[in-house]
């Protein structure tokens, strides 16, 4: 059993400010028990506009939000999931969004670039949203072995397209890691079915971190982070404004689901 936790944020367009946030939180959750913990998409950065992540882009590697992480990591002796930060891509007018996973000494142990990009206009509202503008597409899925079961790593727009998790598990993944910054009209309609639908059809436990609350672009976020079993049960959700939510992650509550129920040996296409 381990103790894991799904960091909420209302992320500003002040990096430094947005630091200071995300370490207050690891240490609350870290206090809480926690040794693995998820921070949101974005949660260095929600900007004026959507370019403003190429202001701060950092090589792979080499740069003040990745020491953040990784120092971090290593000072409160705990697993971090850098929801994403934009790291140089091959386009110069793009960055990847990059979701990094640190062990509890402060390395890094994996790298995903998000693959689907919010390219959408929201239905019956104003709000229209090109990712693809300033974020170039990854391609590899990735799955993680750490202490705590196989992470199966994916951001936000993800969450819609289950082939990606059904790949996922192929892989190996038990949890699935969903950093969001979902929109309030979209995560009001779609956040908790998607990611209970997730965990249900995949036999994983699903931990995923959102941003939650009004930005100074004028977006608002739906909040709601949440961890569930592999079973659908919500085990914790943090409805509003920054905080966290934590839940024991049981292996053998994972195994014997799987075990009694064993829809995914049962998959013929």
């Amino acid at each position: 059993m381990s103790i894991c936790a799904a960091i909420q944020m209302a992320s500003s367009p002040n990096v430094g400010a947005n630091l200071l946030e995300a370490e207050k939180l690891i240490g609350e959750a870290v206090n809480a028990g926690a040794k693995l913990v998820v921070l949101p998409e974005n949660f260095a950065l929600m900007g004026e506009s959507e370019t403003d992540k190429l202001t701060i882009k950092e090589v792979d590697g080499n740069g003040p939000i990745q020491d953040f992480l990784a120092s971090t990591a290593l000072k409160y002796k705990v697993w971090v999931v850098g929801g994403t930060i934009p790291l140089v891509g091959d386009n110069d007018n793009k960055v990847r969004a990059a979701c990094l996973v640190y062990n509890d000494r402060g390395e890094r142990v994996a790298r995903y670039d998000k693959i689907h990009l919010f390219d959408v206009s929201v239905p019956d509202t104003e709000e229209e949203y090109r990712e693809s503008n300033s974020i170039e597409p990854g391609h590899d899925p990735v799955v993680v072995d750490t202490p705590f079961g196989k992470l199966g790593l994916s951001v936000c727009y993800d969450l819609r397209f289950p082939e990606l998790y059904r790949n996922l598990v192929a892989k190996g993944a038990e949890i699935l890691l969903v950093p969001s910054a979902f929109t309030a009209q979209t995560g009001a309609a779609h956040w908790e079915v998607l990611l209970r639908a997730r965990a249900i059809e995949n036999l994983c436990y699903v931990i995923a971190p959102n941003q939650g609350g009004f930005h100074i672009n004028g977006r608002k976020t739906f909040g709601h982070s949440m961890i569930v079993d592999p079973w659908g049960v919500v085990l914790g959700c943090h409805k509003n404004g920054g905080g966290f939510v934590c839940a024991d992650i049981e292996h053998e509550r994972l195994e014997k689901v799987r075990l009694s129920f064993p829809a995914l040996q049962h998959r013929k296409i």
